[in-house]
């Protein structure tokens, strides 16, 4: 009987998901959020906290997220939102996926180790931001269709690559008529790709 108990609890232990795991717990970089806004569901998205810890958001801005708790990032959402409402918005964040943690022990002296993959992220209006795990010689075009394609604000003449100091400009529409073959470029480890919101106007 005691064994059965301990194999329950095990099992219990195991199904805990991020979601679940939530309370308490301090948002780190690579980790995806899933917002909703009850008052406006177009503002529904899963966001990445970026490299320097912050998230960014149609109507809020850019805001921090590291090292904050879920509770205090929706205040912060709901505040940064509130003037584009008649009254503060009900924001509901939750995680979606923890960012990798990574085990630099050894690896068991025989075991083979994995297939080498390289991280790369995909921040703002997207399909589906967060991190990628892509194989070494992925292109542009590769991941954005890992992506899976842009929201409607997405401002897709003015995707930047950010890789180190240095901001490459991309015209996905220009990429998908043919006029440019920036798509063919070869992503490295560590590179960012940042879909802008779309001005009034544009």
């Amino acid at each position: 009987m005691k064994m059965f108990l301990a194999s329950l609890i095990a099992l219990g232990v195991a199904l805990i998901s991020p979601a679940m795991a939530q309370d308490g717990y301090s948002v780190r970089a690579g980790d995806v959020l899933k917002i909703e806004v009850l008052e406006d569901p177009t503002l529904n998205r899963s966001v990445l906290v970026a490299p320097d810890g912050r998230i960014t958001l149609p109507l809020a801005g850019s805001l921090r997220a590291s090292g904050q708790s879920i509770d205090s990032i929706s205040a912060n959402i709901s505040a940064a939102l509130g003037p584009s409402f008649a009254a503060a918005p009900t924001v509901v964040v939750s995680l979606e996926r923890l960012a990798e943690r990574r085990n630099d022990g050894g690896n068991g002296g025989g075991v083979a180790a994995r297939p080498a993959t390289m991280s790369v992220f995909v921040m703002g209006e997207a399909g589906k931001a967060g991190k990628y795990e892509l194989t070494p010689g992925s292109t542009v075009l590769q991941l954005f269709a890992e992506m899976g394609g842009f929201s409607k604000f997405a401002a897709t003449k003015r995707i930047q690559l950010r890789r180190g100091e240095t901001n490459f400009a991309l015209n996905y529409d220009d990429i998908e008529s043919g006029v440019s073959n920036a798509g063919s470029t070869t992503l490295k480890p560590g590179d960012v790709l940042i879909i802008p919101q779309r001005r009034l106007f544009e």
